[in-house]
């Protein structure tokens, strides 16, 4: 208190007492106007004298919300093709990409490729696992610099595109890995940009959402940001056609527990969107 003013701090605590005053008839009226025109400024200043106590954790929330049986890292990328180009940057991918994946080299492995059929068009969104972490990533990077059919990749795609972005996550742990599975399917991405500061609340409440939607065997995969946009999540989802994804959908209000995953979790959410993608000829996600 010693850099506030004297005049504050007796104003602060008369502000404090004014109504047990006024029940006594002690206060004038004039000074009751005046103090009371001032209240709601003063008393907003009085509060932030007052600070509540703050939870010493030291646990980041990826620490307590990730796998800790491994170190897997995953990129995101989202690609906006030039309409005219699509199909040639579908070829271009198609033919170099798998190649990565499936060359031990590469400490990495390509989840799924996407073209986005509703939401963004004219999209290309690419998932990768590193497996090993940063240093992973900082291996294959460097390799792919050398890796002289991938640059010239690179420089043609570059010519195909009007912009681009990524994203590192980490994995739920109460998620499956992502793994390989047979087609057709359709597949769901929906991104939740949450208020800062609610990403444990909102995993814990997913802990137990997660079980009513493994019915279908639809949930693939749920991640969230660490570098990119921060306080993103991501869940992927796969259904045999838009039908069944509303009926899978609609299913889940059958259980009890899901209304008030819902009802919590919604306030939690900034800004929300819904992607559905359809796999590239050589994704391992079908």
């Amino acid at each position: 208190l010693t850099a506030l003013s004297t005049r504050q701090v007796l104003q602060a605590l008369v502000l404090s007492h004014l109504d047990n005053f006024q029940s006594c008839g002690q206060v004038p009226q004039k000074i009751t106007l005046q103090l009371a025109h001032n209240r709601n400024r003063e008393d907003s200043w009085f509060k932030s004298l007052f600070v509540r106590k703050v939870d010493p954790r030291k646990d980041a929330h990826s620490q307590l919300l990730a796998k800790k049986e491994d170190t897997n890292l995953y990129k995101i990328q989202f690609h906006n093709v030039k309409p005219e180009c699509l199909d040639a940057y579908n070829k271009a991918s198609e033919e170099v990409l798998p190649s990565i994946n499936a060359d031990s080299h590469y400490p990495c492995e390509l989840i799924g490729t996407w073209n986005t059929w509703y939401g963004e068009q004219d999209q290309a969104v690419h998932l990768w696992r590193y497996r090993g972490g940063y240093p992973a990533l900082t291996e294959v990077m460097n390799k792919l610099r050398q890796n002289k059919e991938f640059m010239e990749y690179r420089n043609e795609r570059g010519k195909m595109l009007l912009s681009r972005r990524n994203q590192l996550l980490l994995e739920f742990s109460f998620w499956n890995e992502p793994t390989p599975r047979p087609g057709p399917n359709i597949y769901e991405l929906r991104s939740y940009q949450l208020r800062p500061g609610t990403m444990i609340e909102w995993g814990n409440y997913w802990a137990r959402a997660i079980e009513f939607r493994q019915q279908n065997s639809e949930a693939v995969g749920g991640f969230f940001s660490q570098i990119g946009s921060l306080y993103m999540v991501h869940h992927l989802w796969a259904y045999k056609d838009l039908q069944s994804r509303e009926d899978t959908r609609n299913a889940a209000w059958q259980h009890e527990g899901w209304d008030e995953v819902v009802y919590y979790t919604v306030p939690l959410i900034q800004h929300m969107e819904s992607r559905i993608m359809i796999p590239m000829k050589t994704s391992p996600l079908k």
